[in-house]
C-alpha cells in the first residue's frame, strides 16, 4: 500500500506544478484574434467598389474628369 500512496503523492504533486500553461495558452489566441482582427482592419481598407464610381453619375463608363475612367477621388493615394 505505500507504493500506490507514494506513487499517489507524486502524481498530485506534478499536477500542481503545470508552468504557464493556462496563461501561455490564454496569451495565444488572444494574438491570433488579435492578428485577425488587424488584419481584417488593414485590409478593408483595400477592397475595391465593381459598382462604379458613384460620384461620377455615370458608374465604371468613364468621363473626361482625370485619368482612364475618369476616376481620380479612389486613386487619390496611390
Amino acid at each position: 500500500m505505500p507504493d500506490t500512496v507514494d506513487t499517489a503523492a507524486a502524481l498530485l504533486a506534478a499536477a500542481v506544478q503545470q508552468g504557464p500553461g493556462d496563461t501561455l495558452r490564454i496569451v495565444l489566441l488572444v494574438s491570433i484574434v488579435g492578428g485577425a482582427l488587424l488584419a481584417w482592419f488593414l485590409l478593408r481598407g483595400y477592397r475595391t467598389d465593381d459598382s462604379g464610381d458613384a460620384g461620377t453619375g455615370d458608374g465604371a463608363a468613364g468621363g473626361t474628369e482625370g485619368g482612364p475612367g475618369g476616376n481620380t477621388d479612389r486613386d487619390a493615394s496611390a
